[in-house]
């Protein structure tokens, strides 16, 4: 990290790299992907949250993206266990749902996730969160 002025200045190369992307919508999953990869983050993609939950402790990502409505086991539910999970607990996990209502947004929060996006968003804007919650995992 560089300091200009007072400002911290980071560079791609200096944030750590793992995401596990999951979304049951294929297009989606494949958009957040792509533009993680672009910015340089090692990417690994789930369809499912028990899919996310059974690679999880394998892929040992920085960052987890959850989508809420899913089959199977829905984001609450993976965020809820993810957060559950003394193996787990410690990731970063941003949920980005169409469910845009402040209620829903309380329950991400009491659940304890670390960011709340809803669809559709702005890659730029999901960047930043997923590169801003990977530094904050590699200062500890």
């Amino acid at each position: 990290m560089t300091r200009l002025g007072g400002v911290s200045l980071t560079a791609v190369d200096d944030v750590p790299g793992k995401v596990l992307v999951v979304d049951d919508d294929e297009v989606i999953r494949q958009l957040i992907a792509v533009n993680l990869t672009l910015e340089g983050f090692q990417v690994e993609t789930a369809y499912d949250g028990q899919d996310c939950l059974d690679r999880v402790l394998e892929v040992m990502p920085d960052v987890i993206t959850l989508d809420v409505m899913m089959p199977r086991l829905d984001g609450w539910m993976t965020a809820t266990r993810l957060r559950g999970d003394e193996g787990t607990r410690h990731i970063r996990v941003v949920l980005i749902t169409a469910r845009a209502q402040d209620d829903d947004k309380r329950r991400g929060l009491d659940i304890g996730v670390d960011a709340y996006l809803t669809k559709p968003f702005d890659p730029a804007e999901l960047i930043q969160v997923v590169r801003t919650l990977a530094l904050a995992t590699r200062e500890g």
